[in-house]
């Protein structure tokens, strides 16, 4: 793996359709999004107002929590949010429920990375070079990306 730039948040029209799944589950539309995709509802650390985020799922746990990761690592907002108010409200298709963020370990951020590339091979590798990585495309490349930006993962709360 190899760093080839530092990822930057989209801006003008490019920002408009990546905040395109958030205005579709805001319209009670959130059946016609993929699984793959999250609306994270969190409070700003700053305003305390509620604030969204669309985020790909990495991984649905048998135990109803979802995994997603911080492509813009540890200096994206919503990462920033969730770090200090981790109760927030995650929402996929059309359920929204409750839940508790909790920051993975290194290890378990690049293992989960691993397995995404297994799954997804072209995804993960366009992910990748989104978050400003190269990689060869090997699990060991994967698992070095996934170690190198923060994943966190959403349980459900009663």
């Amino acid at each position: 793996m190899k760093k080839i730039q530092k990822p930057k948040p989209p801006t003008g029209f490019q920002r408009l359709l990546w905040r395109l799944p958030i205005t579709l589950f805001r319209a009670h539309l959130g059946f016609l999004v993929t699984k793959r995709i999250m609306l994270l509802t969190h409070t700003g650390r700053a305003s305390g107002r509620p604030r969204h985020a669309a985020l790909e799922v990495v991984e649905h746990g048998d135990d109803g929590s979802i995994v997603a990761a911080s492509g813009f690592g540890r200096a994206a907002d919503w990462y920033k949010n969730v770090r200090k108010t981790p109760e927030v409200t995650i929402q996929v298709g059309g359920r929204a429920h409750r839940a508790r963020a909790t920051e993975l370990s290194t290890e378990e951020g690049g293992d989960l990375m691993a397995h995404y590339a297994m799954r997804r091979p072209r995804s993960a590798k366009q992910l990748s070079r989104l978050m400003g990585f190269e990689v060869d495309g090997s699990a060991d490349d994967f698992r070095e990306v996934g170690r190198a930006i923060p994943f966190v993962r959403f349980t459900p709360m009663p």
